[in-house]
């Protein structure tokens, strides 16, 4: 091969690199949907009466729940999410 196919092909293969396609951009329905998910499957938080609320990727959290262990293990989900910016959460406790 000679050195101008090569660079040729380095260059072309390099280019084609450059066009793959961006990541979607996680949107707040996706982070609404996706923390309702995980509240609702993980077993301390399931019982809690929790809303979600997402703008521009700040998570409100609003409800009751019987134990603060449970307002700070939704917050903790709603942490993890990707596309969360931060988590405001007004989760109140209130005792049977």
């Amino acid at each position: 091969m000679t050195l101008k196919r090569a660079g040729l092909s380095v260059a072309f293969f390099l280019g084609s690199l450059s066009a793959a396609p961006a990541a979607k951009p996680v949107t707040d329905d996706f982070v609404n949907d996706t923390i309702k998910q995980k509240l609702a499957a993980d077993s301390l938080v399931k019982g809690g009466n929790i809303e979600v609320d997402v703008k521009a990727g700040v998570v409100t959290l609003k409800g009751k729940v019987q134990e603060s262990k449970q307002k700070d293990k939704a917050e903790r989900i709603a942490k993890k999410v990707s596309g969360v910016k931060s988590v405001v959460n007004e989760i109140k406790i209130e005792k049977p």
